[in-house]
């Protein structure tokens, strides 16, 4: 009802109206709110179009001469006065007697009575108030100019703008209840859909499932309906302001031209008082310069200058004070500005927490959901394992592109591949691939919540900039940022230095062009490793979209790396987990680079043997761990050794290619970036803090069984990877890398020991074969592999 008795207000005051929306009659008055809202709206603006008009001709001419015409389209009616408007208008006729008498018979064209108009569309009638005017010309239907008297203009138009403020107010009002009202509305959809949800979630689990698994579930659902609209009430907010900010900007600007005219304005008086004060001293001069008195009309030419000096400094002054009444309006204005933007910084912070928290919740749903699901060989077809198959499927579903106004409400959090193109979610097993989304959540759950806190790219870029001017070297700031991960942006220009810092001596001593030497030479020759690298070049990284098919970017890169690396080093010459590494190594280096990397790592990091035949290297490093883990670890170790497993099996390949394929792609590559700078002690440091990462729940395990199946896979439910870099670098200290390799000297001697001894007895079986007839036909592993 006050919206509609606002309305018939607003419809009342309004004069001159031209809009094709009319508020007038009972049309009108049957619109609903929003549309009477935007039609008083459109009137004002043309209204107050009509008032500028008035007023900027009221402004022009002489007093006596000073008029104003209105122009309208539409149909008027001259309607009666009232008794008042008749009086008042006695009144001006007196005085406008009074000014004929005095002007000596000068006309005024216009008339002293007020006449009320009213417009007659859609045969209603409503009173046009307080204009004045003439009659004249009312023969022309399309134009009615009205010509106002000057003596009355002033009133006029104070009357006016009091009426305009007073409909503007109005419209504020509307504009209120109509947001009001849309909220409202919003917010019994939303419920009106809850209740919709909750009867048809309620009325297919009702039957076979237990009572508090109902209440979990919609006890989630709640949580992300909750989230959901917190989320759209936050990008509201977010959108208002924005808007304020832009509103303030164009204030700025409207404020910086005003001031660039006054600026030039004051520059033009300036040149005026310059001329003046020339002309000023001319004249002293040629006065001082006179002999005889000054005659009266230069003296009164002298004081007229003298007086618009004056004046002109006055103009100054005043100019001067507008000036700085400006700038502190503009200082105003940017405080405003600042303040704008630090809201919303932290709108977008939270807007990120809330985005965080949804991951977590929909990873925890798809893990409920997976538990909810009856078994395959179940035939039981109950409702409930209808419906939660249905949500399987609507979970794993892919998303298709949505337009940008809908994905910034709805954002798309998990990709088909990540930043280093390696799968997120597999293709082939629907449960691996629940598990494989639910695990990609939690990732982004993770690297929003870190986002939220002082990034290190910050201290990265600080650093790297205090480094244009003066080489970078190695020191404990360096060495600290690394360990906490270098940003992907520049992670191919340190992982390049960290390998030139440590094969500097060997691409010293190489000639110019050695690696495309060695390229060249491998394409030419037949290589023994040849035929092996051809072999395992599609099986090194499946997963990666860089080395998925034969006709992948990635793997001529590859193939040309390993060749020249079996060249380089026949002894070696290619074994099988140098494919894995050097596919990591060119996802950020050149093809040169990364054969220098894998230099780098055969050649300077691991032990002699590590990769040959024998593998003698890697074997005295897994004796190595299980040193250090009954030393840091000693409850795990004690745990394996009651249960006899033997965990090297499973650590062995962790050693053997650096954790490729072992642990998720975003460790991964923090683990290589302290590698390459720091050396083999990190492999040490991160195999001991995965198992002290999981030390509780392995210890929960009483059988050997569940024991060794959970080491195949616990490595890839490590998400946190700021967590277990505090536990690498952190809780394992003290680290010394003389430690290491006082143990590798010792059991080097132990495993060449037992390989001699391993040999003598192969030698003994080869005699006695060859001495015994039964034996004959027996042949070891070697010879049936060759």
């Amino acid at each position: 009802l006050s919206q509609n008795a606002s309305a018939e207000r607003a419809r009342n005051i309004l004069a001159v109206e031209t809009s094709p929306t009319d508020l007038v009659g009972e049309q009108a008055a049957s619109q609903p709110a929003p549309v009477q809202a935007s039609a008083i709206n459109f009137s004002l603006k043309q209204w107050s179009t009509e008032i500028k008009n008035s007023m900027s001709s009221l402004r022009k001419g002489n007093n006596e001469n000073r008029k104003s015409i209105f122009y309208t389209t539409e149909e008027w009616e001259l309607l009666d006065p009232t008794p008042k408007d008749l009086e008042d208008s006695m009144a001006l006729e007196e005085k406008r007697k009074h000014l004929a008498e005095g002007n000596k018979g000068r006309r005024l064209t216009s008339s002293a009575f007020p006449f009320d108009f009213g417009r007659i569309p859609h045969k209603a009638r409503r009173p046009l108030k307080d204009m004045i005017g003439s009659s004249k010309n009312r023969n022309s239907s399309d134009s009615s100019p009205t010509e106002w008297c000057s003596g009355n203009g002033n009133r006029l138009v104070s009357e006016l703008q009091l009426k305009y403020q007073s409909q503007q107010e109005e419209l504020e009002k509307l504009k209120k209840d109509l947001l009001s009202q849309k909220e409202l509305v919003r917010l019994l959809q939303q419920t009106v859909r809850s209740s919709q949800y909750d009867k048809y979630f309620a009325s297919r689990l009702c039957e076979g499932v237990p009572k508090d698994t109902l209440e979990l579930l919609h006890q989630k659902d709640d949580q992300i309906l909750g989230l959901n609209n917190q989320l759209e009430k936050l990008n509201l907010e977010k959108d208002s302001l924005q808007q304020e900010v832009k509103n303030l900007k164009c204030k700025v600007g409207e404020l910086n031209e005003r001031l660039g005219m006054l600026m030039e304005t004051i520059q033009a008086k300036d040149e005026v008082i310059m001329k003046l004060s020339r002309q000023l001293s001319e004249c002293e001069d040629s006065t001082s310069s006179q002999s005889g008195a000054i005659n009266s009309p230069t003296a009164t030419c002298a004081n007229k200058e003298l007086q618009e000096l004056d004046r002109l400094k006055d103009n100054l002054q005043g100019y001067k004070t507008q000036n700085k009444f400006l700038n502190k309006e503009i200082l105003e204005l940017s405080a405003l500005r600042r303040n704008a933007e630090a809201r919303e910084r932290e709108w977008q912070a939270k807007y990120t927490s809330l985005e965080a928290k949804l991951c977590q919740i929909e990873s925890k749903y798809l893990i409920l959901l997976q538990e909810m699901k009856t078994p395959v060989c179940s035939e039981d077809q109950s409702p409930a394992r209808e419906v939660i198959t249905q949500l399987l499927e609507d979970a794993l579903k892919v998303e298709p592109s949505e337009q940008p106004e809908q994905a910034f409400f709805k954002p798309h959090l998990v990709s088909e591949y990540d930043i280093y193109g390696f799968q997120t979610v597999p293709e082939d097993d629907d449960e691996e691939k629940l598990v494989a989304k639910s695990r990609a959540l939690d990732l982004r759950s993770l690297s929003l919540s870190e986002n939220r806190e002082i990034s290190t790219g910050v201290k990265w870029e600080n650093y790297l900039a205090s480094t244009m001017n003066r080489e970078m070297m190695r020191c404990v700031e360096l060495k600290n940022l690394i360990r906490s991960g270098i940003p992907h942006e520049h992670r191919s220009r340190m992982w390049k230095w960290c390998v030139n810092l440590h094969v500097k001596k060997f691409k010293d001593s190489a000639v110019p062009g050695y690696f495309q030497t060695l390229l060249q030479k491998a394409l030419e020759k037949p290589n023994p490793a040849s035929k092996q690298i051809e072999l395992d070049l599609l099986r090194t990284l499946p997963n990666n979209k860089h080395y998925s098919s034969p006709t992948s970017e990635g793997i001529q890169k590859l193939r040309n790396v390993l060749l020249a690396f079996s060249w380089r080093n026949p002894d070696i010459g290619y074994c099988q987990g140098l494919n894995r590494l050097v596919a990591i190594a060119l996802l950020y280096l050149e093809q040169e680079d990364a054969f220098w990397c894998l230099v780098t790592i055969v050649e300077v990091f691991m032990p002699r043997d590590y990769y040959t035949k024998t593998l003698l290297g890697s074997q005295v490093d897994q004796r190595v761990f299980k040193d250090l883990m009954s030393e840091k670890l000693p409850r795990l170790h004690a745990h394996f050794e009651q249960y006899k497993v033997d965990y090297t099996l499973i650590t062995f390949n962790w050693f053997l290619v650096v954790f490729v394929d072992s642990v998720v792609s975003d460790i991964l590559f923090k683990i290589w970036d302290s590698f390459l700078y720091e050396g083999p002690k990190v492999i040490f440091r991160f195999a001991l803090a995965l198992f002290k990462y999981k030390e509780e729940e392995i210890l929960k395990l009483q059988d050997s069984m569940s024991i060794f199946k959970y080491l195949r896979y616990f490595t890839r439910t490590v998400l946190d990877a700021r967590k277990l870099t505090a536990i690498a670098f952190g809780d394992l200290n003290p680290f010394p890398l003389r430690q290491i390799r006082n143990r590798r000297t010792y059991h080097l001697e132990k495993v060449r020991l037992e390989l001699t001894e391993l040999e003598a007895i192969r030698e003994d079986f080869l005699r006695e074969r060859e001495t015994c007839v039964e034996k004959r036909d027996l042949i070891s592993d070697d010879e049936e592999d060759s």
